[in-house]
């Protein structure tokens, strides 16, 4: 029987001691129909409160992006998503120089334009409304990074990966 190889034995001994940055990963969903997307109206989560905002949430310990992606969307608008349909759009790295390492992170964007389900607000305690917006009608109100990817969605050419410090 072959042994596993101990946790401190795979990492460089400074990876926990904060002299290296620590991503922390989310996954997000646009569910596209026609020339319109699906956002959702944030309220009580304390982040972003009474803005509108995709389908997203953070990649759980032990989970792919992917994974993270269709399961966010069936927590939040009851959609069940094939892994197969998920079109990468972008991935934002959102830091903050010197900052806490909670705020290094790593958006992972992906265009969903078939699903199963009819979306609706599933978590009403953290989504006050959901709704379908023309992407060349989004309302003024959109999550800024967020509001980053739609516009990019719309108008093309969006980079593979965008840096975004704050």
């Amino acid at each position: 029987m072959a042994e596993s190889t101990p946790v401190t034995d795979r990492y460089a001994p400074d990876d926990h001691l904060g002299h290296r940055s620590l991503l922390v990963a989310a996954a997000y969903v646009l569910l596209l129909r026609g020339d319109e997307v699906l956002l959702q109206l944030r309220r009580g989560t304390g982040y972003m409160d009474g803005r509108w905002a995709t389908l997203a949430g953070h990649v759980d310990p032990g989970e792919s992006v992917h994974e993270a992606a269709v399961r966010e969307a069936a927590e939040e608008a009851g959609v069940r998503l094939d892994p197969a349909d998920l079109e990468p759009v972008t991935t934002l790295h959102r830091f903050e120089r010197g900052g806490p390492q909670v705020e290094q992170r790593c958006d992972w964007f992906f265009v969903a334009r078939r699903w199963s389900g009819d979306p609706a607000v599933a978590e009403p305690d953290k989504a006050a409304e959901m709704r379908w917006f023309p992407l060349g009608a989004l309302p003024d109100l959109v999550v800024p990074h967020e509001r980053l990817v739609l516009d990019g969605v719309r108008d093309g050419g969006l980079p593979a990966v965008v840096s975004l410090p704050s």
